[in-house]
């Protein structure tokens, strides 16, 4: 695995300009930046509905449905791609996760949390005072107040199964408010139990619980899908695939990982109708667990000493600038198909504006606002802090 390198002595405009001197894991990127590309996919087909539009004349229905029905599925792959990288960077940094530094890391978790997130709620808020169409709280079972407390608070999932989902930019910080909770308890965990294998037990025991804690939820659909602990069971099994590529240092045929791990994320992603029937909540299970292999396996390829062109690997190095802000683009675009008359039939069309769209506000919010502050919060608060390690990012 890659080392950590230092920081170089530069400004922040130069940071953000040239390319980064770490190693990249290019499969570890485009596994990202598929799972991000299936969040905004699904929330413009819930709109506008691919099945619906002359494109399901061509392929096939669940091709379709695959690329429009797998946003939450998405969420997932996420949380275990969070677990390994954050957990992988706490080995780099600390050679053991019971040795983290507890400043370090919430340092770095609200250097690259923190901005875009404030940032954003300072907007959603301009935003419904302002009574814009699709960003203004329904204020007979909301308030901008308690929303604002929610998401500041890392409740927001319990406050939407609380009192109904709200608007579509506010509704995608049910996921910040899972992870978050899980990284503030996670490096007192580490501290507190310094037996490696009592750790691995009390995290596989969380992750294998996703089944049986999606299936003890009953009777409030947005908690079903929003609750911290089928979420934190997806968290959880990223750190135990890291907990175990340090602990053997490298696989013998990481190409096996990887085979097993897309077959499982694939089967989920493209017959998941056929296995939640057969699986029920054990369907989310395979897929966390396929996403670890993949993980496992793609960590072990050789890295990449400078950034490659590739869509979904730039997409996956966007994920956070990406999910945050991919909804003003979802509603720009349904708004101007409205205005212009668009048809269902037509509506295929629009799906291509909106990935460029999404990139490349996704791509200015990193380039000119969220890298530079990250970069400028570290410089400060961690002044001799190394760079990231090797692998992406967690975000």
């Amino acid at each position: 695995m890659a080392a950590l390198d230092a920081d170089p002595p530069v400004d922040n405009a130069a940071l953000v300009s040239q390319p980064p001197a770490t190693a990249r894991y290019p499969a570890i990127d485009a596994l990202r930046g598929v799972s991000i590309l299936l969040v905004v996919l699904h929330h413009l087909a819930i709109r506008i509905p691919l099945r619906k539009t002359a494109a399901a004349d061509v392929f096939p229905r669940w091709l379709l449905s695959a690329l429009s029905y797998n946003g939450y599925e998405a969420v997932f792959i996420f949380f275990v791609a969070s677990g390994f990288l954050i957990a992988h960077h706490v080995f780099e940094r600390s050679g053991r996760l019971s040795d983290v530094d507890v400043r370090d890391f919430y340092v770095r978790r609200f250097a690259r949390i923190a901005p875009c997130l404030l940032a954003l709620l300072a907007v959603l808020s301009a935003m419904h005072l302002l009574a814009v169409p699709s960003f203004t709280i329904d204020t007979s079972r909301q308030s901008l107040p308690w929303a604002l407390l929610s998401a500041l608070g890392l409740q927001l999932n319990v406050y939407e199964g609380a009192t109904g989902y709200l608007p579509g930019a506010w509704d995608v910080l049910w996921s910040l408010s899972i992870e978050e909770v899980f990284y503030l308890c996670f490096p007192w965990l580490c501290r507190l139990v310094r037996r490696e294998w009592v750790l691995a037990a009390a995290l596989g025991t969380l992750a294998l619980s996703l089944p049986f804690t999606r299936r003890a939820i009953q009777g409030n659909e947005i908690w079903l899908e929003k609750a911290y602990l089928p979420g934190m069971a997806g968290i959880a099994t990223g750190v135990l695939a890291a907990m175990f590529l340090h602990r053997i240092g490298r696989l013998p045929r990481p190409w096996i990982f990887i085979a097993a791990g897309l077959a499982g994320m694939v089967a989920v992603l493209t017959a998941g109708n056929v296995l939640w029937k057969r699986l029920e909540d054990a369907t989310m299970l395979i897929l966390t667990l396929s996403t670890a292999s993949f993980l496992l396996g793609a960590s072990q390829l050789r890295a990449a000493r400078r950034e490659t062109p590739g869509l979904l690997r730039s997409w996956g190095r966007l994920t956070y600038e990406i999910y945050l802000t991919h909804m003003f683009v979802v509603f720009t675009v349904v708004h101007v198909f409205r205005a212009a008359g668009g048809t269902l039939r037509t509506g295929f069309l629009w799906y291509l504006p909106l990935v460029v769209l999404a990139w490349l506000v996704g791509a200015a919010v990193a380039r000119g606002f969220s890298l530079p502050m990250e970069r400028w919060l570290r410089a400060r608060l961690l002044p001799r802090a190394p760079a990231t390690a090797g692998l992406p990012t967690a975000r």
